[in-house]
Formats: C-alpha cells, structure tokens, sequence
C-alpha cells in the first residue's frame, strides 16, 4: 500500500514541479528514435480497451503516423467498447487467442500477471532512448502492482477525478458552488427543477458505478488506507455507511429514474444534454462537453474536501500498454507502444482526449497549462491537504470484486432490494477474504 507521501510526492512531482525540469529534448518531426527495425512485413493487433468515437479518430492518426515512419509494419486495429473489454480479454487468454497489444488499466494488471500472459518490458524499456522522460514515480508504481515488481505496462495517460458543473445554471440559481460535501448535497438538491426536467446530479448506477462510488466515498471519508491495521476493510465504515446512504437517496428524487442502469456516456450524455446540473467523473470527459457545450456551460471542480480539510484522490489512477507473451513480433509491438508513449504522441493523445500525459516533457507545453481541468489538476496535486487512498490493485480479484459485487450492489440498494448496511457489510467482506488469500499466498512465496 502506498503512502500519502509517496502518492503525494508522485503526483505533485509529474504535475507541478515539472515546470523546473532543467532540460527537454530537441524538437523535430522524429517521434522518437526507434532501436528496431523490422526486417519484413509484419502485422501487428492492437486491442483498444476503450473504444468509442472521443478517442478511436485520435489513435486513427496516429496509427497511420507510426505505420508512415514504419512501412514493414501494419497495424490492426481492433476497438473493445469499455464495458465488454475485460471480458472478451478473459476469454482470449483462456483461449490463448491473444492480440499483440492492448491497452491496459492499471486495475487489471495484477489480475494479467498472476496468469502469466504480459511480457516483462524491462529489458526493452531500458533501450529506450525516452525512458527517463516518463515519470520514474509512475514506472515505480506501476511495478509496485505486481508480485515481481516487473515493468508490465508502459503508462500513457492518468486522470483525476471531479465534478464537472454548469456554472452558468449555478449563477442564475444563485447556489454557491460546493467546497464541502454538505454543500454538495445541498446544491444537489437546489439545482433540481422537475418542471424543466433538470436535475441536481446524475448516479452512475451500471457499468462502472462501483469505481466512481468508491472514489467519492474515500473522498467523503478522509480515510487514505483501504484496509486498517487489522486487516479490515474499511469500505463498510461508519462514515461511508452514512455517505452511502445520503448518496444513493438523492436517487429519483433529484437525479433521473435512469440512473440505476445509466453508464459513464449515458451519465455524461445527460450533462451535455442539459439535463443534470453536476456529475462526477474524471478530466478525461472534457472532449465530450467542449463538443456539447459553449464555455461558460460547463467547467470542472474538485471532489467536495472531507470533514478534515483534506482532499482525497484515488492512486494509481492510470492507464497505459502492454504486450502479450505470446507475440510473435515483441520488438515491433514495442515500437509501437512507444511511439504512442513518446512527447509527440502522448502530448497530441492527451490533449485531444483530455487527460493527463505521464511524459514529462509533454507537460511543460501551453496547452497542458492553459486548458481548465488541466489548471485545475495543477493545482491541486499542489495542495497540501491532497491526500491519496490506493486501493488494493495487487489482489488478482481487485476488478471482479468492483463489477460483480460492487456494481450489483449498488443497483440492489437502488431498487430497494438491499440495504446500505447489507451491501457494504458484504462488499467489505470479499474484499478482507481476498486479501487473507493474497497474503498467505505471498507469504508462501518468501
């Protein structure tokens, strides 16, 4: 588990005092200077984990870019929607029917390397002549996930969660604008209006609604460590029991009757839509309302502080690729990776999409300092009351814990078929009997 400090050292080290980084590489139209060359064509299957029309247009320029400065190799790209991605990479591994690439949540990867499947990118990251321009506090987390401590993933892009609101509803309305959680609800409730089918908020109750409740529960909470001293989980905790229930009421009353079974777009589709006031995601939904919205329409805030002035952010909130074992082409697979992790590439990426570059030259461009969220994240991971929790990503159940049990439950309480107390009672407990199992079974390994 990772610290405050360190967590806080990882992000305000990327974000803010990159501005100090003494030196950048020269730019010209190289992306990057690429150690392998392939000696025939070669086809290489890129998987995208996240596919959809904010982010396939993107990695289309610069597939053809790569393929362009690379004529022996071709890629195959094949687009996963976000909420079918686990599962049809389940299915490929238990199949042994794998593609060369993937993009990978950071979530998965112990879930990945306990079957064996990634490649150790050590030995082809340490030729890289890029290698040091990623942040090292990233790389060191990253290998923090895994039982062997190995470089699996090369990490792209990190987020940070807010609130995204509609600042000019707020001034019409004269409702300040939430610092606190009490505020929060307050402003939940005042910028509801049934009459003109507006809303307070949007629940994410489908696919992914364990995730954002998680994050909004720690940031409720104030608590940095998932698991106490005794090794419970404090998910069922008093003061997320008493979130929880305040949360999940503000349902029908002031958010749609939709939200039990709405996903992350349909969530960010009613704000763009103009018919919720706030919603909770991550700055990486930034592309969608600059498509939807005027500015003045919509801009971003910080998870409401918790009662002890801390803000509270999830670690480890990153994603990035990896390469299958089974590969016929490891070297080829690796240019790509990272040429799509290089200055240029990631700088182009995350400014489309809206998120975080973890290459650190590509912070100190204008865009990366002027755009709002991106102000915003600079600011706060300067803060001296951020504070990170790390969920236990090591357990190799971590992401089936949060679909199965954490998604199901949400929606159970939502419906009336379990109560608050019932579903975190249950979820904290899969959580402490896979922790006793991971723990036995690394104990075993020394």
């Amino acid at each position: 588990m990772f610290n405050k400090i360190f967590w806080s050292l990882l992000f305000a080290g990327v974000l803010f005092g990159i501005i100090a980084v003494a030196f950048r590489f020269a730019k010209d139209d190289t992306v990057m200077k690429q150690p392998f060359k392939a000696a025939e064509k070669v086809n290489i299957v890129f998987w995208d984990e996240n596919a959809g029309p904010d982010r396939t247009p993107y990695y289309k320029v610069l597939i053809q870019e790569f393929e362009e400065k690379n004529p022996t190799i071709h890629i195959e790209y094949v687009g996963l929607p976000k909420q079918a991605a686990k599962q049809k990479i389940d299915i490929a591994i238990a199949s042994n029917d794998l593609p060369d690439v993937c993009g990978v949540q950071t979530s998965w990867l112990a879930d990945f390397t306990s079957q064996k499947v990634l490649l150790d990118l050590d030995p082809l990251f340490a030729q890289w002549d890029e290698k040091d321009r990623l942040s090292p506090a990233i790389i060191e987390s990253n290998r923090e996930m895994v039982l062997d401590k190995k470089l699996y993933q090369l990490p792209n892009t990190m987020s940070m969660e807010i609130l995204w609101y509609r600042p000019d509803w707020f001034a019409k309305e004269q409702v300040k604008v939430p610092d606190t959680w009490d505020e929060f609800f307050y402003a939940v409730e005042k910028m509801t209006d049934k009459d003109k089918q507006r809303y307070g908020f949007s629940i994410r109750g489908g696919n992914g609604a364990s995730i954002q409740l998680l994050r909004m529960m720690f940031a409720y909470s104030g608590f940095t460590d998932f698991f106490d001293k005794n090794g419970n989980c404090r998910i069922n905790d008093p003061k997320h029991v008493e979130f929880v229930k305040k949360y999940l009421a503000l349902y029908q009353k002031f958010t749609p009757i939709s939200d039990v079974t709405n996903g992350y777009r349909e969530m960010i589709a009613a704000f763009d839509m103009g018919n919720v006031a706030m919603v909770q995601h991550n700055i990486g939904s930034y592309s969608q309302h600059q498509k939807s919205l005027k500015l003045g329409e919509y801009a971003p805030l910080p998870l409401p502080k918790a009662a002890n002035g801390d803000f509270i952010q999830e670690g480890g909130n990153i994603d990035g690729y990896s390469i299958f074992n089974t590969s016929k082409h490891p070297k080829e697979a690796w240019l790509f990776i990272s040429f799509l992790c290089s200055q240029k590439s990631q700088s182009y990426w995350n400014k489309s999409i809206g998120q975080i570059p973890t290459h650190m030259d590509s912070l100190q461009e204008p865009w990366a300092q002027e755009l709002p969220h991106m102000q915003l994240a600079l600011r706060m991971f300067s803060n001296p009351n951020l504070k990170f929790y790390q969920p236990p990503m090591y357990l190799p159940d971590y992401r089936s814990m949060l679909d199965q049990t954490g998604d199901q439950g949400i929606q159970a309480v939502m419906i009336g078929k379990k109560s608050v107390e019932e579903f975190l009672n249950e979820w904290a407990l899969v959580f402490e009997r896979s922790k006793q199992r991971y723990d036995i079974y690394t104990h075993s390994k020394k």
